[in-house]
C-alpha cells in the first residue's frame, strides 16, 4: 500500500500556487480554462531490478487511480535506467520502462556503457523514444545516432507537449569504451552548447503551436539549474546525472525563473530506484505553471510486483540465497558524500580474497543495499553490477592522498562529484569544507600508522586492490591511472567477492560503520 504520509493522487497534488510579477502572463481571475498534468518520473535506476519491481507496483497504482476533474498522464525517464555490459540487466531495465508506461527517456552515460557494436542488438528493440538533442554529430545514420531524436512531441487528452533530452556534457569521461565512442564520432556538446542547442529546440517547438515543453535531462543538477536560467519556453526539467534528491518545491532550489520571467520546476529522485517521483502541474491556457506540488516516494515501502519479479527472473535467472544479514545499515542521505557501512563490509571481503593490503572503491561505483534477513545472489549483483575486474596495483602514499584528496572535493561541488573514495585498510577524517584532515594506514596487526598527508612519501608503496575503471583513470582519478602497471588482473569483480565471502563465513553478518571516514564541519 502506500505509505500514508506520501500522497500522490492527482486529485491531491495541486496545492502550491506559483505567481509571477509579470501580470501580462497570468490568466483573468475568472478564468477556467487550464489544464492538468501528471508525470511520473524516474531517474538513475542503474539496473536495480528489485526497486524497478516496487516501481511498478506504484505505477500501476498510478494508474489505477482516476482523478475528479481530466488530468494529463505522464511516464518519462530521465536516463541511466541501465547499466554496465551485462545485456540481460539492460534488457530489464528497458522491460521495466515498457512495464510502466515509459514513452521517453533522457540518453543517460549508462545507456552507452556497452560497446558501440552492441547498441545496434539493443535500441531498436526499445519501446520509447531516446533523447539528445546535444550530440553535436546528432545527423549521422550509424548504429548508435539513427536511434535517438531530439525531441517528440505528445498529445494526451487533446494538449500536446514538448518532451527534448539532453546527454551529460561530460559522457565521454564515464565511458570505459570511450576511445571506441570517439572513432564513431559522438560528440555531446559542453554545457554552453548545450543550452543553445535546448533552446533551438524549444524555439522549433514553440512554433509548431507547443506551449508546454519538458526537458528530460541527463546533465547534472548544477547545469540544470543554469539551462533553466538561460533559457525561454521551458516548463520542467525532470533531472538525473548527479543522483540528488530533489523534494517538494522550493525557489532557489529547484524552483526557478526562466530568461523571460517565467517558472521553471526541477526534478530529480536520487539514484538506484530508491525513489521515485510524481510532478503534478497546473497550466493556464498560455502554457505558464500556475500550480504545483512535487512528491518524491521511496520505493521500499512497495511491495515487489510479482509478475514483474517472476519476468526478471526469466531475464536473469533464478536467485540463489547465500547468506544472512543480521545488522543492515540504514537508508544513505547522499550516496556520494556519506559514509557506507556497506562499501566498509564490501572492501573487507575484497581485501580479504585478494590479499592486498588495501581495497579502495569510488562511492559513485558502489550501489545497492543488502537489508535484514536472507541475501541471494540478485541483491549481491547490485551492489557494484559494472562487471568491473578487480585489479591489485601498487600506489604511493602521494598517489592515494592525491586521490583523497580529489574525492573530497566532493561536499563543495554541487553535485557532490565524483564522491568519497571508501576503503578498507585505511582510515581517514575529511571536512564537509572539502578537506582531508588526517589519514593513517591500518597496518596487519590492527595497529595505526599516520600518513603525512603534506608532505606524503612517494617511496613508499601500497598493494591495492581497485577496480579496473579507476585503475585505469576513470572519474577523473588520472592520479590512479595505473592499469598498464597491475601486478594482477583478477577474473571477478566486487561482487563476486561478497558472495564469496558469505559463502565462506557462515555465520549471520552484522553490517555496521565502524568510523573508518569521519566527517567533521570543518
Amino acid at each position: 500500500m502506500i505509505n500514508p504520509a506520501i500522497s500522490y493522487q492527482p486529485q491531491n497534488l495541486i496545492s502550491r500556487d506559483i505567481r509571477q510579477n509579470n501580470s501580462k502572463k497570468q490568466n483573468s481571475p475568472n478564468s477556467s480554462d487550464y489544464t492538468r498534468t501528471s508525470i511520473f518520473y524516474v531517474n538513475d535506476y542503474h539496473g536495480r531490478a528489485i526497486n524497478m519491481e516496487r516501481t511498478i507496483t506504484a505505477s500501476n497504482e498510478f494508474d489505477r487511480f482516476v482523478p475528479t476533474e481530466k488530468t494529463d498522464k505522464l511516464k518519462l525517464s530521465s536516463g541511466d535506467i541501465m547499466l554496465g555490459e551485462d545485456s540481460l540487466i539492460n534488457t530489464v531495465a528497458a522491460t521495466f520502462l515498457k512495464l510502466i508506461g515509459v514513452t521517453a527517456s533522457a540518453v543517460g552515460n549508462h545507456e552507452c556503457d556497452t560497446k558501440p557494436d552492441e547498441i545496434k542488438n539493443l535500441f531498436p528493440s526499445l519501446s520509447y523514444n531516446l533523447l539528445a538533442c546535444n550530440l553535436k554529430n546528432k545527423d549521422n545514420n550509424d548504429d548508435f545516432h539513427k536511434y535517438i531524436k531530439s525531441s517528440v512531441i505528445e498529445e494526451h487528452n487533446g494538449n500536446k507537449y514538448g518532451i527534448i533530452g539532453t546527454v551529460p556534457s561530460d559522457l565521454l569521461t564515464r565511458l570505459k569504451y570511450a576511445k571506441v565512442f570517439k572513432e564513431k564520432e559522438i560528440a555531446p556538446a559542453n554545457i554552453d552548447e548545450t543550452i543553445k542547442m535546448v533552446q533551438a529546440e524549444v524555439d522549433k517547438l514553440k512554433s509548431q503551436g507547443i506551449n508546454k515543453i519538458i526537458l528530460l535531462s541527463h546533465s547534472g543538477y548544477g547545469y540544470d539549474i543554469k539551462i533553466a536560467k538561460a533559457t525561454e519556453g521551458i516548463d520542467v526539467i525532470l533531472g538525473g546525472h548527479s543522483h540528488n534528491l530533489i523534494k517538494d518545491i522550493e525557489k532557489d532550489v529547484n524552483l526557478f525563473t526562466s530568461k523571460s520571467g517565467e517558472p521553471v520546476i526541477i526534478t530529480q529522485a536520487g539514484r538506484d530506484g530508491k525513489n521515485f517521483g510524481v510532478l503534478n502541474l497546473e497550466f493556464d491556457n498560455k502554457g505558464i505553471i500556475k500550480k504545483a506540488q512535487n512528491n518524491v516516494a521511496t520505493t521500499r515501502v512497495f511491495s515487489r510486483n510479482a509478475p514483474a519479479r517472476h519476468v526478471f527472473d526469466m531475464i536473469l535467472g533464478k536467485p540463489e540465497v547465500v547468506g544472512y544479514v543480521r545488522t543492515a545499515p540504514p537508508i544513505m542521505q547522499n550516496d556520494l558524500v556519506d559514509p557506507s557501512p556497506l562499501a566498509n563490509f564490501a572492501l573487507d571481503a575484497v581485501r580479504e580474497k585478494t590479499g592486498s593490503e588495501i581495497a579502495i572503491i569510488t562511492s559513485a561505483l558502489m550501489r545497492g543495499s543488502l537489508e535484514k534477513g536472507r541475501v541471494d545472489t540478485r541483491t549481491i549483483a547490485e551492489l557494484s553490477p559494472f562487471k568491473n575486474k578487480i585489479v591489485n596495483v601498487y600506489y604511493t602514499e602521494k598517489e592515494l592522498v592525491d586521490a583523497i584528496k580529489f574525492s573530497a572535493y566532493s561536499f563543495k561541488n554541487r553535485n557532490n562529484k565524483p564522491g568519497l573514495i571508501y576503503t578498507s585498510g585505511l582510515r581517514y577524517v575529511v571536512s564537509k569544507e572539502g578537506k582531508l584532515k588526517e589519514l593513517k594506514f591500518v597496518k596487519p596487526d590492527g595497529t595505526l600508522e599516520n600518513i603525512d598527508i603534506n608532505n606524503p612519501r612517494t617511496d613508499k608503496k601500497y598493494l591495492v586492490s581497485v577496480n579496473d575503471y579507476i585503475a585505469a583513470g576513470g572519474d577523473n582519478f588520472s592520479m590512479l591511472n595505473k592499469i598498464k602497471k597491475a601486478e594482477i588482473v583478477f577474473d571477478y569483480d566486487l561482487t563476486k567477492c561478497v558472495e564469496d565471502y558469505f559463502r565462506k563465513h557462515n555465520e549471520p553478518v552484522d553490517i555496521v560503520d565502524d568510523g573508518r571516514i569521519t566527517v567533521v564541519d570543518s
